[in-house]
């Protein structure tokens, strides 16, 4: 039981490790960078998430991951590293998301009933957090797709916005739920996020007057 608890914990600390190594990246070069180090933390930290996920049998879990988790791997491919990889890890790595979702399915009906069927949890309040869940993971979707676009992998500043718009309805559920852990989690990112806005803006104005 608590090495699930520290897989879950060291899941976290690779999450926050990738805002801060993108963060002072950003601020170095004075732009928004999309580092390779921020995809393959991204990577390893939603793969725990995943086996965290699978462990405790828990849908929500591995469903907020799955998404995004094959968002990193294209980003990892379009910086070069993916096929560097050997053959079983990128088989192993690409499988476990799914045998993970298809093992939590087998528990999809409770998971239902007591998502919507919580009598201490308002049915306004769980619909207004899944909407913040959604748009926060819903940000890897936008950044995949305006990466495609321009053709080479970039955060732009929508992916920033996004996660800022995100958390922020996350918090409020979390500090309403009296959530500390959730509270925390979401709590760390307002800096990057505001920051990363900030320097976006400013390499788009400075496009505009060259």
């Amino acid at each position: 039981m608590i090495g699930m608890y520290v897989i879950g914990l060291i899941a976290q600390v690779f999450f926050s490790a990738r805002m801060l190594i993108q963060w002072v990246l950003s601020e170095k070069q004075k732009r928004v960078v999309s580092p390779v180090l921020y995809w393959v933390f991204s990577l390893i930290g939603a793969y725990l998430l995943c086996i965290y996920g699978w462990l405790r049998n828990d849908f929500s879990i591995i469903l907020g991951q799955f998404i995004s988790f094959y968002v990193y791997i294209w980003n990892l491919n379009d910086k070069g590293l993916w096929h560097r990889l050997p053959n079983v890890i990128r088989i192993l790595l690409i499988i476990t998301p799914i045998a993970a979702a298809l093992f939590a399915l087998n528990d999809f009906p409770s998971f239902i009933n007591s998502f919507f069927q919580d009598e201490d949890i308002p049915l306004w309040l769980i619909a207004f957090g899944s909407i913040g869940q959604i748009i926060f993971t819903l940000r890897f979707v936008y950044q995949w797709y305006y990466s495609r676009k321009v053709g080479e992998s970039v955060l732009p500043v929508g992916f920033w916005i996004q996660s800022l718009i995100g958390s922020l309805m996350i918090l409020t559920y979390a500090i309403i739920r009296l959530d500390p852990i959730l509270i925390l989690s979401q709590s760390t990112g307002f800096i990057v996020y505001t920051r990363n806005i900030m320097l976006g803006r400013k390499a788009s104005k400075k496009k505009q007057v060259i």
